[in-house]
């Protein structure tokens, strides 16, 4: 870069006022900002530089970041989907023990039910007979009642003959 001094001679007269001095050498303004500007270039460029390979790490890095999150996520989902077969063979074997339970105090249930109702049967069943007989006696009485007239004599079979054969 141009030091100060430098950029003061630029505006320093050439020669002092009075007569016409002989012609001299054009200053050449374009190469003077060339120099001027170089090195604040060099720099904007060496910068530039920097900001593509910050991307281009940053780039890389958010890469191997995503494959590094995408492969915790498969093996989290993989754990998840694990878990979840345990949880549902653990409560399908709850509810089969709860069912068994179920179904064995109806099954003891049940059998207490029919032990009562033989006990009952056989209880009552004495009581029924006699009864039943007493009815059958008692139909059975009456029936005889029926044939026999009120003389003492039996009523005549229809079909049997009047008269003495036997």
């Amino acid at each position: 870069m141009t030091g100060f001094r430098d950029f003061l001679t630029r505006f320093r007269p050439a020669a002092s006022p009075g007569r016409a001095a002989p012609g001299g050498v054009p200053a050449d303004r374009s190469a003077e900002l060339r120099a001027e500007l170089t090195p604040p270039l060099a720099l904007l460029e060496q910068a530039e530089a920097e900001a593509r390979n910050v991307r281009e790490q940053a780039d890389a890095s958010a890469i191997a970041r995503r494959r590094e999150a995408e492969g915790q996520a498969e093996t989290i989902v993989a754990a998840a989907h694990e878990e979840a077969r345990q949880v549902r063979a653990r409560t399908a074997e709850q509810v089969l023990r709860a069912a068994d339970g179920e179904a064995a105090a109806l099954l003891a249930e049940a059998e207490r039910e029919e032990i009562a109702v033989r006990d009952r049967a056989r209880s009552r069943t004495p009581a029924l007979v006699d009864r039943v007989l007493a009815l059958v006696l008692e139909d059975l009485t009456a029936d005889e009642a029926s044939t026999v007239p009120p003389g003492g004599h039996r009523a005549q079979d229809p079909e049997r003959p009047h008269g003495g054969g036997s």
